[in-house]
């Protein structure tokens, strides 16, 4: 995970702002990953032997390569050279893509299953490279071995999905997510719209973890917390990473993302202590960015419940058919929202309809601006009843609200004029709603 960056300053949002055309322009809706009403298989159980074999093989790439296997460093193509040899052996159909930042050459990896259907994609990934001081065997070796061993899994499975599987590995992160922004922006707007839905895994072994589920698309966010309820163990929404890792460069393009994390420099709460062990008052890993990032920096239990955490996901959102789409209704009319002003709405009619609204009530929400977290954007049934769907976040630096939410809206009543409400509650950022529409 690279680090935080600043609010930005005036003239950067007044850059972002003049960028605002282009990225309605490319912004591209993906239909929302649907979790499968029941898998094919049961996923298998990922090996925590074999995870921690590929942690101690990046660990012995770094120590061979200066101690780190940063973007445009020898440990780096080490690192992927290591992980497609394992895919390639696989069965894997492996591609290696450069590009140039920092006026060093980088390399996302991307392997192809063969088979399932090409325009529904579940993909996941994990950067893999560190930063310049040290190993990153959790930053990020652990999210890159979770999908590795996940991947070599569906092989010995011979896994047959209904959907088409495909992981990543991305370069240059640490230099603010280049290799996973260069892959999407290189992706023509027919195929991004074959993806439904982008899992990211960025640090999934911290040393005093936490569970941390990221709160994008619902179905891919339930199919998570879910398993996890499975376990017993207690997760919380992730906002520690919001747009720092790769999982933004697919969201900004309307991809829907989902993703787990362990926790990085901030600190364990007594309350977090208490349901999830661990030391309060310490970070959830001290060694975030430094030296000491190494195999030795890794908590054996969190690293293996991600792991099967991962699987999970993978077989159980790639398995079944899609549920076909409902009755849509939908506003398409631009609405401008005020900077740091007053609430605006967009409406749609539904009309024709007998009795309530579905307790799986869909919202397609599509807006167009340059700091989504300072929006608060909500659902307003007929009878006025809110349905927050987005909270203010100073900490949310990505641009554009593109998602699918799912709202139980069983005690409305169907017909009506329902609003999606949105207030632009921070200065300097500017933005509109592109389109709402609701799914029944």
């Amino acid at each position: 995970m690279p680090l935080s960056l600043p609010r930005r300053s005036l003239p950067i949002r007044t850059a972002a702002a003049a960028a605002l055309a282009l990225a309605g322009l490319l912004a591209s809706a993906a239909p929302a990953a649907t979790a499968a009403p029941a898998p094919v298989l049961a996923a298998p159980d990922i090996p925590l032997a074999n995870v921690k074999a590929h942690l101690t093989q990046l660990q012995s790439i770094a120590t061979a390569n200066g101690g780190n296997r940063a973007h445009g460093r020898t440990g780096y193509k080490a690192s992927i050279d290591y992980v497609k040899a394992k895919l390639d052996a696989a069965g894997f159909t492996t591609s290696l893509q450069q590009f140039t930042s920092s006026g060093a050459t980088g390399y996302n990896l991307i392997a192809d299953w063969p088979g399932g259907d090409a325009n529904q994609i579940v993909m996941a990934g994990a950067h893999l490279d560190s930063v310049s001081s040290g190993a990153g065997i959790n930053d990020n070796g652990s999210g890159s071995a979770g999908v590795l061993e996940t991947a070599l899994a569906v092989s010995r499975a011979q896994f047959q999905p209904t959907k088409h599987l495909r992981f990543a590995w991305w370069g240059a992160e640490e230099l603010g997510l280049v290799g996973s922004k260069y892959y999407v922006n290189n992706l023509p707007a027919t195929e991004r719209s074959k993806i439904s839905g982008y899992l990211n895994f960025d640090m999934i072994g911290s040393p005093n973890p936490g569970y941390f589920v990221y709160d994008d698309d619902p179905a891919i966010e339930k199919t998570f917390k879910d398993y996890f309820a499975g376990l017993s163990v207690p997760t919380e929404i992730e906002t520690e990473g919001d747009g720092r890792s790769d999982h933004a460069s697919f969201k900004n393009v309307g991809i829907p993302v989902g993703g787990l994390f362990t926790g990085a420099s901030r600190t364990k709460s007594s309350a977090q202590a208490q349901k999830w062990g661990g030391t309060a008052g310490q970070a959830f890993d001290s060694c975030y960015h430094s030296s000491c990032d190494t195999s030795a920096n890794i908590n054996d239990t969190a690293l293996d419940r991600n792991s099967d955490a991962i699987a999970h996901a993978i077989w159980t959102l790639s398995s079944g058919t899609t549920t076909p789409p409902g009755d849509v209704y939908e506003s398409t009319a631009d609405v401008a929202i005020p900077d740091n002003g007053a609430a605006v709405t967009s409406s749609v009619s539904v009309t024709g309809r007998t009795g309530n609204a579905p307790s799986t009530l869909k919202v397609g929400v599509d807006i167009i601006h340059t700091w989504r977290g300072d929006l608060v954007v909500d659902l307003l049934a007929p009878d006025g009843t809110v349905y927050n769907l987005k909270p203010f976040s100073s900490s949310d630096s990505a641009d554009n609200v593109q998602a699918t939410y799912t709202v139980n809206a069983s005690s409305e009543v169907a017909n009506g004029t329902w609003k999606l409400r949105v207030q632009d509650k921070a200065a300097y950022d500017t933005g509109y709603i592109n389109s709402f529409k609701l799914t029944f």
